[in-house]
């Protein structure tokens, strides 16, 4: 029978028993969704804001837990782990279950692993862990001390899936976990992305925020800068971080951490040591080669890429000889996952409901959940002290009662009749009283006589023999006594807010003290600017400038030391042909030690400054002429570089330039012998195009400066062999336009030629144009008053020639000297004898005819980074500070 329309409209015959009732399917749909929605939300995706786990991160721990794999115990296969986890309480399958535990112990991805796996878990360039019946795991120390006091009633425990057993809502929680691990997870309608946090910074705001709850983000930031990530890395700037502090929502600039290494032959290489977190190593890698093969721009001059990693990442990129390995590093970061950007959202669960939370929020969330836990474990405690305290009470009463209590015993046909006779008697606590013990239920006493009670009355039938001695007699006495000293301490706790705190301080603080490790990630404070330094090693190197303004770099390794004597090797080449007056058509008239990452301050011979960093200069070979200083300095018509100073760059904890507030003063000498100081903060801020540092009179210029504390002494040198001691405390702090005072008076045709700070240990080394030199103690130089004619610190004649330098040296120090036509040579100061002030000393360098000695300068010791500031600088000549900081004054001047 063919069918019809109203056969579909006929309602079709309902089985028994059943019900059918119409719906809007709309609805269902939007009502189901919603249920799904919420299931994913609450019980998948996002972590609990106490203890920081997510349900199946939680439900693996705890198996972990009930198999007995803690931190002491051997490993156990991760399939038994996985199949006690699947069958008791998180029934979603195989692979929903090994790859979170996979997740919580790898070291890349969780700044503190939970678990401790062993066996191939994975790679941090994508590789897959070996499959479960391989691998092996048990909980790490922080794992286990998530669960930490779960036996004593800390948290509450709901059936499984189907009722076979319990498991816990959230764990103990013995550290802020959600902050130190973070977290991600994408739920419907949501998501949360929270970046992991140093495990001691988190724990000391914390206390922080326990002993003062209205503390101020910025106050938080001070002992928690910023996110502390397992892969290091570098974060660019601190806005994005303050953001997510105060809001919950942020973005952060995320680089790899890459420097720039010097190479034989003059050649370089850019070698990255830590990529962001959360960028696969290999596919960075990948990228690189592929922009490079496709001819990228700004990325052509990389000729070959090397992937040297190990446990630690290092992938080397080989460089033409003439690129500029910066240009690179920001292309690199432009054009690669070398920079990345990590969208902080910190949703949690807070008290069944999904939540937007601030630091504080964060902060605050955690402390409530451990006070209720360290209440309700003060409370087990406290209950467990007491049904004890109960039962030594029982045992105390038969025993101050042992006659009776035996001959109830011996009488009674059965345990029950004995236990009815027990509890129905009157007993006496004189003897107790004896024993100067205060039993604690005072209710129970009629008439002076104690009633037992029922679990008082089971535990006495339970006395064995051995416990009626008088030894056992004692330890009871002893265990009662204590436990009623614990049940006060107890009680205490319960009562008073400012103790439970306290606990969770001093809980968190031993937490601190066993497992805190020290941060990886680094906070730059600008997030626009790369932090040139970051990228090119802190290394001792050669700073040249020519008379004609060519300045340059070179790795101090190019000179070799050499005898006293030598003849030096070529470290500049000069153009030759002599000008009309004999001289050279250029020469070097600077030479100056330092390192890659300190400030230089150029003075000028009218008596500006500019300002520059040592890795701004252009690294060039020591053959090399360089390049012209007005690349470098925007230089006034008719300005020259009269001296330099090195100011070694500074940061404090927070990562804040403090260079300029280093304690000390500069102070200046000039041709015509004028002195002044002035406070080195006040050159903190030098504009591009310079500033005044010196009020100069017409005819007079610059001719050196020096860093120093304010309480030293200085020595003027003069060309014609004169000198003046004088403490510096003879001249008052000037401002910078301040032309200064007298500090030594000068013969007809005399200048002064250079300046030195005076040290105990130290001697002065004088040099004269011939090459000839001579050390001299500074207890030959008597101190006079500042503005005199001095006294002869060196007999010139013209074997000597006149003066041309003057420094401060020690024996285990090597000074660097160099010629009109560009000879060099690097030699140790012990070589150089000591000798009277009145005599014209030894020869120190062999000029070719026709050459003179141009200028000395210090050199620093190439295997010490720190030695850069320590080696190259009288110490007198340091302001006094309590991280020592250590200025240079060292300069070659004319």
């Amino acid at each position: 029978m063919p069918e019809t329309p109203e056969s579909h409209s006929a309602a079709a015959p309902q089985p028994a028993g059943e019900k059918v009732a119409t719906v809007n399917v709309a609805e269902e749909i939007k009502s189901c969704f919603l249920d799904y929605s919420m299931s994913v939300i609450i019980s998948r995706a996002l972590p609990d804001v106490r203890d920081g786990l997510k349900p199946s991160q939680r439900r693996i721990l705890y198996a972990m837990h009930e198999l007995g794999v803690w931190p002491n115990r051997k490993h156990v296969k991760c399939a038994k782990i996985v199949g006690e986890t699947m069958g008791n309480y998180h029934p979603h399958g195989d692979q929903a279950i090994y790859p979170t535990l996979v997740h919580m112990a790898q070291p890349w991805s969780m700044r503190e692993p939970l678990v401790d796996g062993q066996g191939n878990f994975g790679s941090i360039e994508g590789d897959p862990p070996a499959s479960m019946r391989y691998t092996e795991a048990r909980l790490a120390p922080l794992g286990a001390l998530l669960m930490q006091d779960m036996d004593k009633d800390t948290v509450d425990f709901v059936p499984n899936y189907d009722d076979t057993r319990t498991e816990p809502s959230v764990f103990p929680a013995a550290f802020p976990n959600l902050l130190v691990n973070g977290g991600t997870g994408i739920a419907v309608g949501m998501a949360t992305n929270i970046p992991p946090h140093n495990l001691g910074e988190v724990i000391d705001a914390v206390c922080a925020q326990i002993d003062n709850p209205d503390i101020s983000v910025e106050e938080l930031m001070c002992l928690m800068p910023g996110p502390d990530f397992p892969t290091g890395c570098m974060v660019c700037g601190r806005a994005g971080i303050r953001q997510y502090y105060e809001t919950g929502r942020g973005t952060l600039k995320v680089r790899g951490r890459v420097h720039v290494e010097e190479l034989k032959g003059g050649r370089e290489q850019i070698v990255i040591t830590e990529i962001p977190f959360g960028v696969n190593r290999a596919a960075l890698v990948e990228r690189i080669a592929e922009l490079v093969n496709q001819k990228t721009p700004g990325l052509a001059d990389i000729t070959g890429i090397r992937d040297e990693s190990d446990e630690n990442t290092r992938v080397v990129l080989e460089i033409k000889r003439d690129a500029t390995p910066k240009v690179i590093i920001n292309n690199l970061y432009r054009l690669t996952q070398l920079e990345s950007t990590f969208a902080v959202n910190m949703l949690a669960i807070d008290r069944g409901r999904p939540r937007l939370l601030t630091l504080k929020d964060a902060l605050g969330c955690y402390i409530e959940h451990r006070r209720e836990v360290i209440l309700r474990r003060t409370r087990h405690e406290l209950r467990k002290a007491e049904e004890r305290a109960e039962i030594l009470e029982g045992y105390l009463i038969a025993l101050a009662n042992l006659d009776e209590f035996i001959r109830i015993i011996r009488n009674s046909r059965t345990r029950e009749e004995a236990r009815v006779k027990l509890l129905a008697f009157e007993w006496t606590r004189q003897q107790i009283e004896a024993w100067h013990i205060h039993l604690r239920h005072e209710d129970r006493l009629v008439n002076g006589r104690y009633a037992l009670s029922e679990a008082q009355v089971d535990a006495i039938l339970e006395l064995r023999l051995y416990q009626l001695t008088g030894l056992e007699i004692d330890k009871v006495i002893r265990e009662y006594r204590d436990l009623l000293e614990k049940i006060r301490d107890l009680q205490d706790i319960l009562a008073r807010e400012e103790r439970l705190l306290g606990i969770i301080k001093d809980e968190l603080q031993e937490v601190k003290r066993k497992y805190a490790t020290p941060r990886r990630t680094e906070i730059l404070e600008e997030a626009g600017d790369m932090a040139i330094e970051d990228l090119v090693a802190n290394e001792p190197v050669v700073i040249t400038l020519t008379h004609n303004g060519l300045i340059k770099r070179t790795q101090l390794s190019a000179y070799r030391a050499q005898h006293r004597g030598g003849k030096g090797v070529i470290g500049m080449g000069t153009k030759e042909g002599p000008t009309p007056e004999g001289e050279p058509a250029d020469f070097i008239e600077h030479l100056f030690a330092a390192s890659t990452h300190d400030h230089l301050m150029f003075f000028t011979n009218t008596g500006r400054v500019h300002v520059e960093r040592v890795l701004e200069i252009p690294d060039m070979s020591r053959t090399a002429r360089g390049r012209s200083i007005a690349n470098l300095l925007e230089l006034r018509e008719g300005e020259r570089i009269a001296a330099l100073i090195r100011i070694p760059s500074r940061t404090d904890a927070a990562r804040r330039d403090v260079t300029w507030s280093q304690p000390g003063y500069l102070f200046f000498a000039t041709r015509l012998g004028k002195v002044k100081k002035t406070a080195l903060e006040e050159f903190a801020h030098v504009r591009k195009g310079g500033i005044i540092a010196i009020g100069i009179e017409e005819g007079d210029t610059v001719i050196d400066v020096k860093w120093t504390s304010g309480r030293d002494e200085v020595v003027l040198i003069t060309r014609q062999g004169m000198s003046i001691r004088f403490s510096e405390e003879e001249v008052r702090p000037m401002g910078r336009p301040a032309a200064g005072v007298r500090g030594i008076e000068l013969e007809p045709g005399d200048e002064v030629v250079a300046m030195a700070v005076v040290q105990p240990d130290a001697t002065l080394l004088v040099v004269g144009e011939n090459g000839l030199g001579k050390r001299t103690s500074f207890d030959e130089y008597r101190t006079q008053g500042r503005g005199g004619k001095g006294i002869i610190t060196m007999k010139t004649t013209e074997r000597t020639g006149p003066v041309v330098g003057a420094l401060t040296v020690r024996d285990s120090d090597q000074i660097m000297l160099i010629t009109w036509r560009g000879q060099m040579i690097r030699t140790w100061v012990h070589g150089i004898r000591e000798a009277g002030r009145n005599t014209q000393g030894v020869k120190i360098i062999d000029l070719e005819e026709g050459d003179r000695l141009q200028a000395v300068a210090p050199v620093i010791a190439e295997h010490e980074e720190d030695a850069v500031v320590d080696r190259s600088l009288p110490r007198a000549g340091r302001p006094p500070a309590p991280d020592q900081a250590a200025p240079d004054g060292e300069a070659a001047g004319t």
